[in-house]
């Protein structure tokens, strides 16, 4: 069964720090590019960072730059995302998404699957 299940969400606080996994099985995250994408209340989805398959060229936006790191295990099969310094402005619920045969994209549509999505909260 294919299946991206992401974990690590949770509740903390301003400055404070949270690791996200995103776990693929069915499948091998080592051929996709995957991206983590972020969804605030009221707002649209929006991509945070994504990590190409093959050379593991990476893209973070502007806002997260410096803060968030991704990396990829493949013993696991899981991708990470440290995410530090966390601000107010960085809750919402955190999906990742695996894509075939696609780079450097934070098109949706283009991602063939998506996880369930792991709340972060950030408190001030």
């Amino acid at each position: 069964q294919v299946q991206l299940v992401e974990s690590g969400g949770g509740l903390v606080q301003a400055g404070g720090s949270l690791r996200l996994s995103c776990a693929a099985s069915g499948f091998s995250l080592d051929y996709y590019t995957v991206a983590w994408f972020r969804q605030a209340p009221g707002k649209e989805r929006e991509g945070v960072v994504y990590i190409n398959s093959g050379d593991g060229t990476t893209y973070y936006v502007d806002s997260v730059k410096g803060r968030f790191t991704i990396s990829r295990d493949s013993a696991k099969n899981t991708i990470y995302l440290q995410m530090n310094s966390l601000k107010s402005s960085d809750t919402a619920v955190y999906y990742c998404a695996a894509g075939f045969a696609i780079r450097s994209t934070f098109i949706l549509a283009q991602y063939d699957y998506w996880g369930q999505g792991t709340q972060v909260t950030v408190s001030s």
